[in-house]
């Protein structure tokens, strides 16, 4: 057993698999990687299983060093790593001999990064999954975000070929984000007016967002509805009392009782994932049918 050791942890840094589930019960919050995609994609180029450990960096400015020679691979948000100085390609694998040091400068694009090492982070789970989920205090090392000093075990391995994501895969984090909404069973409380508000509007994200979820802030759309506070899925857009969209992220509250008016198709919520305060969202619809086969032809890609 090695380690990689957090020289400087930037702004924030955990690790995070594909989440938590059957625990929401017990108030439990999922956690997970927000972009599911470049949490893929990092462990796909070090032939990971897909739910294996990879350490999620938001906004960069984060430095680690390595204990060992091993493999890794980074996606995601472009924060311009370097080894040693030496630019190390995006959506890559790359190799990383004892004693370097890997830099993440502030993200040119995108907000979160994805780092994987071949055959995972060798952390202990907690209810089932590594995944780090503060509020909670479960999963990481302690529950609790990376910081300075922090050593991740890594088991010794082959350093394989050198990898890189066909340029199709990649995405543009600089582009306008449409994010496809399956209607809810709430739907019918919302007028037609409210409706055609929320499809046609433009929303910007809020600086407040988080790892709970997207606050968006733009045309109000307008409802009346008293509900009793229910379980609550992921990618869920919770219209609260002032109108203005919540959509609801891995680290949400297990209930809530603001009325739904429909989720963000799974396969969507990575673009909100590295969506940058300022950023420009809007709405379409999507049948459940059509979500369902794009989230069934992602899990067969990756696994």
């Amino acid at each position: 057993m090695s380690y990689l050791t957090i020289i400087k942890p930037g702004i924030q840094m955990s690790l995070q698999d594909l989440g938590r589930y059957g625990q929401s019960q017990q108030g439990v919050s999922q956690g997970g990687a927000l972009d599911l995609h470049a949490h893929c994609w990092a462990n796909k180029l070090v032939e990971n299983d897909a739910n294996a450990p990879t350490v999620e960096t938001v906004i960069g400015m984060a430095e680690l060093r390595a204990e060992a020679d091993m493999m890794l691979a980074i996606t995601g948000a472009d924060m311009r790593a370097t080894v040693n100085g030496a630019p190390v390609e995006n959506w890559s694998s790359f190799f990383l001999e004892k004693g370097s040091t890997l830099t993440l400068k502030a993200a040119h694009s995108g907000m979160r990064s994805y780092l994987a090492v071949k055959e995972g982070f060798h952390v202990k789970p907690s209810l089932g999954s590594v995944s780090t989920v503060v509020r909670n205090q479960l999963g990481g090392l302690n529950g609790r975000l990376l910081s300075q000093g922090d050593q991740l075990p890594i088991r010794h391995h082959k350093l394989e070929v050198h990898k890189v994501t066909p340029h199709r895969y990649i995405p543009n984090y600089h582009s306008e984000i449409t994010l496809r909404v399956i209607e809810s069973y709430q739907e019918h409380l919302f007028s037609k007016e409210a409706k055609n508000t929320f499809y046609r509007s433009r929303y910007i994200l809020d600086i407040n967002s988080d790892r709970m979820g997207a606050r968006l802030n733009g045309k109000p759309i307008e409802i009346d509805a008293n509900l009793i506070s229910e379980g609550i899925a992921l990618g869920a857009i919770q219209i609260p009392t002032d109108g203005q969209p919540i959509i609801l992220f891995n680290d949400r509250q297990t209930l809530g009782g603001y009325p739904k008016i429909g989720c963000v198709a799974r396969v969507d919520l990575a673009k909100i994932a590295q969506a940058r305060p300022g950023s420009v969202i809007r709405f379409q619809p999507i049948t459940l049918a059509a979500a369902r086969k794009k989230w069934g032809d992602f899990h067969r890609f990756f696994t």
